[in-house]
């Protein structure tokens, strides 16, 4: 595991929402954030922000409830959100429209994403289900259901042809992202999942669990390359960088390690 630097230097620090902030996310060249959060009263859940100046470039207000989940896509026209209120919201980055308003989940949404062309989003839910949904029509492709408890993170890998999600049934599912088949079910944690990400190859993947443990995954095979031990409380959130040579975790813990991809999957 690599350690981070024993401090970081603080280059802004944005204040405008009105509670929690649930989830921050950078646009693909790094000069924009897309931000959601938990909200009182004015519920402007989600706020696009300028890097380089801190400012808000937008305020987007018509969830009716908690937002839970945002993503840019990869040319940075759009942002999907999804909300407490069961809905999923598509908006244009440049007038802060609401463009779709995705209806179908009968529970919160807890998770969101776009497929790397930006056709297509998946949605995971309290609901126990999955979505894939068309982006110009706003309709359902398929609906994936396998999970029996909720949903809670959900990922495209790179060409989109196939989906991960983590659950609070302790599993890890692999779809097909056309025929809504599972392809693998990742059995190996010992309490929910809170996170899945796909490296940038589709080959592994990596989860976080309330088990206070990381797991690096074999996609073809399903199996268990690593079990990263390290944080002393859940892990909620991982990902992997671009070249899929390091593993960013964060924790209830309150700290966010740094793991060395080639180093802990060769032991």
């Amino acid at each position: 595991m690599e350690q981070l630097p024993k401090r970081l230097e603080l280059e802004q620090t944005h204040r405008s929402h009105s509670d929690f902030v649930t989830r921050v996310v950078f646009n693909h060249d790094g000069t924009k954030i897309v931000s959601g959060s938990y909200v009182s009263g004015s519920y402007d859940g989600v706020r696009v922000w300028d890097v380089a100046t801190g400012e808000t470039l937008q305020t987007l207000q018509d969830h009716s409830n908690w937002v839970s989940s945002v993503a840019f896509n990869h040319d940075v026209t759009r942002i999907v959100s999804g909300s407490y209120d069961r809905s999923i919201r598509v908006w244009d980055v440049a007038t802060g429209e609401t463009l779709q308003t995705l209806q179908g989940h009968s529970d919160w949404v807890t998770s969101v994403a776009f497929n790397h062309d930006g056709t297509r989003i998946v949605s995971g839910s309290w609901d126990k289900s999955i979505r894939v949904w068309n982006v110009a029509t706003g309709k359902t492709l398929q609906t994936l259901r396998g999970h029996t408890d909720n949903v809670v993170s959900v990922a495209f890998n790179h060409d989109g042809t196939r989906i991960v999600s983590g659950s609070y049934d302790n599993s890890i599912r692999v779809w097909d992202a056309v025929t809504g088949e599972t392809l693998q079910t990742f059995r190996g944690h010992s309490a929910c999942v809170n996170s899945v990400a796909f490296n940038h190859d589709g080959t592994r993947i990596v989860s976080g669990s309330d088990d206070n443990s990381i797991r690096v995954w074999d996609v073809a095979t399903g199996e268990t390359l690593q079990t990263l031990q390290g944080h002393s409380y859940f892990v909620t959130s991982v990902a992997f960088n671009h070249d899929g040579t390091k593993i960013v975790s964060g924790s209830y813990d309150n700290s966010i390690r740094v793991w060395d991809v080639a180093t802990v999957c060769k032991k």
